[in-house]
């Protein structure tokens, strides 16, 4: 059974526990409230006895999990065992001993805790996997996306008292916040635990926030390929300033910038050659996301502009490379924000204009 972790707290409250909760998902702050909540609820229901194994290596031995199941504490009935496998890959002997520790697990004298990083779809349908969701619960921690985060802010500042106003100001201020604080969401937990010290319950300023709130922001390379797909061009110019101070390859930076380029030159090529757009994007090996960020802006891009990104991005390999070009800037950074600033031009809807060019030439 499959929960999303703000149903966890009500799925508790009924006082029934399953034998095994299953997190899985790379986002440390939420994963850690989640396993917080099921530790208190475990010492409430009387399992005062805790195990704790990490699984390293292909060889653990996986026999002392299995007996420790069986073996209750000298002075409790109850135990909570948790298993930390932090590759996600339990391997042959693990897979078999999970799949065996899920059949005789029992909610009645001992309540499992495993901790898994995030999975592929193939390990989803592992054998393994399969086993420990229907024995229990599973939580899939998702990470708080750019466009979620302003609600969870509102959300958690509303859990320690205090608000925003429910105005353009208040929208402002939590904009701002999302931004300081995008991609580091244990930061942003700070940050909130921060303003309940500096500032009495109640509403909030944007001053306030403004005052406080310090640029904690981390950022992902393939985030900034989203972003120039998406349009943002304010974001994902800051996304590419942040990649440059957290000390990111800038050959990295290109190579995503590129690959979308390519993508997206060869699937312009096989519309323009009268094949539908799902097909055309099959054939460029789009997927997932970034096939719809694709459907919205290949209508708009024609052959001619996408031709002359994929020049521009050879030109971009050479500076990130070493190698000047007349035309472009020196800087290797310089070269990859003229390439985003092309790239977003070429992207834009035709009815906002293509006005971003003229700043590309200046620079």
């Amino acid at each position: 059974m499959q929960l999303r972790p703000e149903q966890l707290a009500a799925h508790l409250a009924k006082g029934e526990l399953k034998a095994v909760y299953t997190l899985w998902g790379d986002e440390p702050l939420l994963a850690q409230e989640a396993a917080d909540q099921l530790r208190a609820a475990a010492r409430a229901a009387g399992y005062s006895d805790r195990q704790v194994f990490t699984v390293s290596g292909a060889h653990f031995d996986w026999s002392g999990v299995l007996g420790a199941s069986q073996s209750m504490g000298l002075f409790c009935d109850k135990q909570l065992m948790e298993i930390r496998i932090p590759s996600g890959k339990p391997g042959k002997e693990g897979s078999a001993a999970l799949q065996q520790y899920a059949e005789m697990a029992s909610s009645d004298s001992l309540l499992t805790l495993i901790h898994l990083p995030r999975l592929d779809r193939q390990q989803q349908q592992s054998a393994w996997f399969t086993a420990l969701d229907r024995a229990g619960i599973t939580l899939r921690i998702d990470p708080i996306e750019r466009a979620q985060l302003p609600r969870w802010i509102a959300q958690r500042l509303q859990a320690q008292g205090q608000s925003l106003a429910h105005d353009e100001s208040g929208q402002q201020a939590l904009a701002f916040f999302a931004d300081r604080v995008e991609g580091n969401l244990l930061a942003a937990h700070q940050e909130l635990q921060k303003l309940a010290l500096l500032y009495p319950a109640g509403p909030l300023s944007f001053e306030q926030i403004q005052a406080a709130v310090l640029d904690v922001a981390r950022y992902d390379v393939f985030q900034l390929g989203a972003a120039v797909l998406a349009g943002q061009t304010e974001r994902a110019l800051r996304m590419l300033d942040g990649l440059k101070a957290e000390g990111e390859a800038a050959v990295l930076v290109h190579w995503t910038l590129a690959e979308d380029i390519r993508a997206l030159k060869r699937a312009r090529d096989a519309m323009d050659g009268g094949k539908p757009l799902p097909m055309a994007l099959r054939e460029a090996r789009v997927w997932g996301d970034k096939e719809r960020a694709f459907e919205r802006v290949l209508p708009q891009a024609s052959g001619a502009q996408l031709a002359r990104l994929v020049a521009a991005a050879s030109v971009c390999d050479g500076l990130v490379k070493g190698l000047r070009h007349p035309d472009w800037p020196e800087d290797a950074w310089d070269g990859l924000r003229r390439l985003l600033l092309l790239t977003l031009d070429a992207l834009a809807p035709r009815e906002r204009g293509r006005g971003k060019l003229a700043l590309v030439t200046a620079q």
